[in-house]
């Protein structure tokens, strides 16, 4: 009989299994912990790169219309298009940060869930003690290994729920991203049109001008700018136009009038005039430096050519001085090409 009892009493110790399912338990529960560790490290690395990329996409959407202030009129659309797909990647950002507060509310329950079973290892590995001379688990016992697997497949649950929004909000990404690059392909292909548009003109205003003012040998021309001598226009220290320097900007203005007729409205183009001087100082009550004197020149040609009817908000004028010089040294041949006046047809 005491055979038949340690028999049995042999037969019925099955504690150990469970033992080792709690460890396996236990370490699935921490791989778990790494896994969404190491995923939560690559998640932040993919937001940052994704914010330093967006910020650079939003220079470059600046720069591009900087540059392309003169389309205002045409680009409007576009100008709004461009502002819709910020709008929209500012809310995927926002989305981006919803996920990340699901996945830091995750992570801690995650965590807290850990802690809790490491309290419940301890209190059953004490507990182990007790149950050495009884026959099976309490049902309690049974209750609370179900909890537990039950609550690790909903975890498992929550994290496959949070890799697919996150696989969509990469998704969403990726098409803004492209519409971006669309929209950015649209412009540099509008600024392209016009800047050969305008060069047509330029071309052809540039062809006659110099027909008409080829008889002047003084008259030079100098990649796409014509350059008049001061001498031509005004006196010496002078910034009255003479009547031979009347006579060649009423040519320039017949000019100028006729091509005008042609250009589009909406191309932004305007004429420049561009005042410079020799390095000779001068120093008098009018004009206390050659920035004076250069500036008045340009000042005074463009109000003659828009007393011949050249629209003034096409016109600009500027004075440099004795600082851009065409011909270096001081004899009398240098000194005489450094006194000029500049004139470009270009964009504004």
């Amino acid at each position: 009989m005491s055979g038949s009892r340690r028999r049995n009493r042999s037969s019925i110790n099955v504690w150990p299994g469970y033992v080792d399912a709690l460890s396996a338990l236990l370490m699935l529960v921490i791989f778990m912990l790494l896994v969404y560790v190491v995923s939560q490290l690559y998640l932040s690395q993919t937001l940052s790169d994704r914010n330093s990329e967006l910020a650079s996409l939003n220079q470059r959407l600046n720069e591009i219309s900087e540059l392309l202030g003169l389309e205002q009129g045409k680009t409007e659309a576009l100008e709004q298009q461009m502002l819709s797909v910020q709008d929209n990647l500012s809310d995927s950002l926002a989305q981006n940060e919803d996920l990340q507060v699901r996945l830091d509310a995750s992570r801690n329950q995650l965590m807290r869930q850990t802690a809790d079973a490491e309290a419940r290892t301890e209190r059953l590995a004490n507990m182990n003690q007790e149950l050495d001379d009884k026959d099976e688990l309490s049902t309690s016992q049974q209750n609370m290994i179900l909890r537990l697997s039950n609550r690790i497949a909903s975890l498992q649950e929550q994290l496959r729920q949070i890799a697919a929004a996150l696989d969509l909000q990469k998704e969403m990404t990726a098409d803004k991203e492209g519409e971006l690059e669309n929209v950015s392909k649209r412009l540099n292909t509008l600024l392209a049109e016009r800047v050969n548009q305008l060069e047509q003109y330029q071309s052809e205003f540039f062809s006659r001008l110099r027909n008409i003012l080829a008889a002047n040998e003084n008259i030079r021309i100098v990649g796409d700018r014509f350059l008049l001598p001061s001498e031509l226009l005004f006196a010496s220290g002078s910034a009255q136009l003479g009547a031979e320097g009347k006579r060649e900007l009423n040519k320039l203005a017949g000019v100028l009038l006729d091509v005008v007729e042609t250009i589009p409205a909406d191309l932004d183009w305007i004429l420049r005039i561009d005042g410079h001087t020799d390095l000779i100082p001068i120093n008098t009550p009018q004009f206390p430096s050659n920035w004076e004197l250069s500036t008045a020149r340009a000042v005074a040609v463009v109000r003659y050519l828009a007393g011949q009817s050249v629209p003034q908000k096409r016109m600009a004028a500027a004075g440099f001085g004795e600082f851009s010089p065409v011909a270096e040294g001081t004899t009398s041949k240098a000194l005489q090409a450094n006194r000029r006046i500049e004139i470009k047809l270009t964009d504004r």
